[in-house]
């Protein structure tokens, strides 16, 4: 279950109009605190997100489903299902729950690190094309605050 407080922001920024990817960003930043104050763990920085994006379409944000080429079929099943299940909401397995958690507290606090987290943003933009990277940088270089 997302925090109160997460999912307050998360609606605060739908209320401001930001897209569904920005409301999503407080889960996923919630996910990687999570993991750093030692409540679990995670095999990668891919997983930690994947956690984050799960829990803010199983709160109502409207994510779409990742595209075929870059993600495998049970990937874009479970989205599917946790866009479903943000319509009727439901208490989770408590075995299932209390399983994944104990999977989950043996994993490492590695995947979180600053080091993980910028090659995991990497081999992201990788996967966009040249195209995608020069337009990202051009709206990084519109939208910065100053520095001043």
């Amino acid at each position: 279950m997302p925090e109160k407080e997460t999912v307050e922001r998360a609606k605060e920024d739908a209320r401001e109009g930001k897209s569904a990817s920005t409301q999503a960003g407080e889960f996923v930043r919630e996910e990687i605190h999570h993991i750093r104050k030692g409540k679990h763990g995670a095999r990668s920085a891919e997983q930690a997100i994947a956690i984050g994006l799960s829990k803010a379409r199983r709160a109502g944000v409207r994510l779409e489903t990742p595209k075929s080429t870059n993600s495998t079929a049970s990937t874009r099943h479970k989205a599917e299902l946790d866009s479903a299940s943000a319509k009727h909401p439901h208490k989770p397995a408590r075995k299932r729950s209390r399983a994944t958690e104990g999977a989950l507290k043996r994993k490492g606090k590695a995947a979180v690190s600053k080091k993980a987290l910028s090659r995991q943003a990497r081999s992201a933009s990788k996967m966009g094309g040249r195209k995608q990277r020069v337009s990202a940088a051009k709206k990084v270089v519109r939208t910065r605050k100053s520095r001043a």
